[in-house]
């Protein structure tokens, strides 16, 4: 699933090449990929509509149009790659925003498991989904303090806490397994349980292991592509993140992969010791 740094780097791309343009028609393949007003209503609003900006609030795109906001989530396999409109269609595109100087946006996706939906202009940031999250994960928005407390209140493991985008938005199963590596914090800690020293070191680590992600272009694993056809560089980076077996690179201990909340997670046995339970 691409996460913060890859849909920052899915941002930056579509950036520099559609800003500006200005839409000419809409061709949805696949309706549900469209989450509201329906896909015949969607496609009608957007004719003439010149795309102004681009932004992101934690794994969400927000198209910012003269008139609406559209906001993409591209959930687990989600892309978005620019066309003239003779290139041929590949059998995953699913909606294609045609441009009136010829050229094309399409966004593809295996699994079909993306949405969009139109809202008026300057809500997109009020999207029921948008308005859950946390802050995002940079010094600036993202203050200790405010992590520290919210920690207290939760007895669950400090993984799936991370994982579920209010505390701080944009970690996924990637970037939690290295910023807890980093930090050395066992992934089925009680969130609660964490001493201050802890847990500003988990604090600097989610914003350390995301910045330095988001300046190498995201991590490919699977079938991740920035805007420009780009895969990311981070993978050559990832210290415990499908490292299962190898050395870890603090200690030599071999890491191990084990299944939390329904994840697979990747540790380090000795750096990430799970302290204080029966």
């Amino acid at each position: 699933m691409p996460e913060l740094p890859e849909v920052e780097t899915v941002r930056k791309g579509l950036e520099t090449l559609v800003v500006g343009k200005t839409i000419k028609d809409v061709t949805i393949l696949w309706a549900r990929i469209i989450e509201a007003p329906d896909a015949e209503l969607f496609a009608l609003k957007l004719v003439g509509q010149r795309l102004e900006k681009m932004e992101r609030r934690g794994k969400y795109l927000i198209f910012k149009f003269t008139d609406y906001d559209m906001i993409s989530h591209l959930r687990m396999e989600g892309k978005y790659e620019t066309h003239s409109t003779d290139d041929k269609r590949d059998k995953h595109t699913h909606v294609i925003f045609k441009f009136t100087d010829g050229t094309e946006l399409r966004y593809l996706d295996v699994r079909k498991f993306g949405r969009m939906v139109l809202v008026e202009k300057d809500q997109g940031k009020n999207y029921k989904g948008i308005l859950t999250l946390g802050p995002e994960p940079v010094a600036t928005e993202f203050k200790l303090g405010a992590f520290r407390d919210g920690l207290k209140k939760h007895h669950k493991a400090i993984k799936p806490l991370l994982l579920d985008q209010r505390l701080v938005t944009g970690l996924g199963n990637i970037y939690v397994d290295e910023a807890l590596w980093e930090a050395k914090i066992h992934p089925e800690q009680p969130a609660d349980s964490l001493k201050s020293k802890e847990t500003e070191r988990l604090y600097h680590a989610i914003i350390d292991v995301l910045g330095r992600a988001v300046e190498a272009g995201g991590t490919t694993i699977r079938s991740y592509l920035n805007a420009l056809g780009e895969a990311g560089t981070f993978q050559i980076s990832l210290n415990v993140y499908g490292q299962t077996n190898q050395p870890c690179p603090r200690c030599g201990t071999p890491i191990k992969k084990i299944k939390v909340a329904q994840r697979g997670t990747h540790f380090c046995p000795k750096c990430q010791k799970l302290k204080g339970m029966s």
